[in-house]
């Protein structure tokens, strides 16, 4: 069986803003019980969206991340750091690596902006998942959405 051929780009327009969005829905709201209200925030205009999306244009996946105060905000941390989360993966893209193209598109995007660190709230489930992409927890773990996460963070 052959990998589907797909990119990792930054969400540039409001077509591929609702594609992420539409990712997030999908496995946050359909999947996990996420309540839709709180699952779009304040903080998405602002963010930056990256988005994966098969070479027919379906969308494979999506995250984001926030930068400055909105940053400051979820990390607890400085400036410096930024916060990437809302990472999903749509259930029929899962195994095929867009997860990690995902992350380190978000670590470029970090880097490019002169970030040192980047900060996650990883549900507990998906820890193995990013301490194989050098992120370390910290601090306790804590119900987010009713679902248990850990923080972790990985210098750049």
């Amino acid at each position: 069986m052959s990998v589907p051929s797909y990119v990792v780009r930054v969400a540039e327009n409001p077509a591929d803003r609702e594609a992420c969005f539409a990712v997030r829905k999908e496995v946050f709201v359909g999947e996990q019980g996420v309540p839709e209200d709180i699952e779009y925030d304040a903080y998405d205009p602002g963010a930056v969206h990256v988005l994966a999306v098969r070479e027919d244009g379906v969308p494979l996946g999506t995250g984001r991340l926030l930068l400055g105060d909105a940053a400051v905000a979820q990390t607890g941390a400085d400036a410096s750091v930024g916060s990437l989360g809302r990472l999903a993966v749509a259930a029929h893209a899962r195994g095929l690596g867009v997860g990690v193209a995902l992350v380190r598109a978000i670590e470029d995007a970090a880097r490019a902006r002169g970030l040192a660190a980047v900060d996650l709230h990883a549900q507990t489930h998906a820890l193995g998942f990013y301490e194989r992409l050098g992120y370390e927890p910290y601090g306790p773990e804590y119900l987010e959405a009713g679902i248990p996460h850990q923080g972790m963070r990985r210098s750049l």
